[in-house]
């Protein structure tokens, strides 16, 4: 009778194989970040327990990888660095930090975001600035309605002036009434702040809307406009080329 016997270095015939070893995860991660690269471990991607970044590299996490198998993060890889520093070793970032500061919000790094708010930078901008204007009624509406009327008036023209009344309290309310009331009359267009009740004066408030222009990338400037009420009028002059 012909016996079954297998070839050197084989498994016997009719017996299972091992099972295999489990795969271990590599503690160390390359990341693709808005095609910015990096090199760090899981454990300090999952350093802040519940933050969006760890939920990211969590064990049930689907992971979106690059055509070189890096971890991709679809988001602004030069504001990463100084998130990863934070997490490696609790430095805060010297430059760029409105910028770090809306990263460290996307990723829900809330320690990192307290930091961030107790800088002068961010401090002032949210807790004193933004602050004041959500006390002005209707000021992002207005600086819309600015652009509105600056773009309408920009057709074949350098130029366009856009006229602004601003209005600290009731009593400027008061004394300017008339002179909105005549050019309403004349069909001039204006746009009006205020009144708030807040302490900042009427050039902070200039300072503010020219501010918030020119960060959607219009030049413009501010000047009186002459022949209305000193103090409360003004001509805002978009320049266009």
């Amino acid at each position: 009778m012909m016996s079954l016997v297998s070839a050197p270095g084989s498994r016997p015939l009719g017996r299972a194989a091992p099972p295999a070893a489990p795969r271990r995860e590599s503690p160390v991660v390359e990341l693709n970040v808005g095609g910015e690269f990096y090199t760090t471990t899981l454990g300090t991607l999952r350093k802040i327990p519940g933050s969006k970044l760890a939920e990211m590299f969590s064990s049930s996490a689907k992971a979106c990888t690059d055509a070189e198998g890096r971890f991709f993060i679809d988001r602004p890889g030069t504001y990463f660095g100084p998130i990863l520093e934070y997490l490696r070793s609790g430095q805060l970032p010297r430059q760029h930090i409105p910028e770090v500061y809306r990263e460290a919000q996307y990723y829900e790094i809330e320690p990192l975001v307290k930091l961030l708010e107790d800088m002068p930078q961010i401090f002032g901008e949210q807790v004193a600035r933004k602050q004041f204007l959500l006390r002005v009624p209707g000021y992002s509406e207005n600086l819309q309605l600015m652009v509105r009327l600056a773009r309408a008036e920009a057709v074949a023209a350098r130029y366009s002036e856009v006229l602004v009344c601003v209005v600290h309290n009731e009593k400027d309310d008061a004394n300017c009434a008339d002179t909105l009331r005549l050019l309403e009359a004349d069909k001039r267009s204006v746009v009006k702040f205020g009144p708030w009740k807040a302490a900042p004066t009427i050039d902070h408030l200039l300072d503010c809307v020219k501010m918030d222009i020119k960060a959607q990338g219009y030049q413009v400037q501010c000047s009186k406009h002459p022949g209305l009420p000193a103090n409360y009028f003004y001509s805002f002059c978009f320049t266009w080329w």
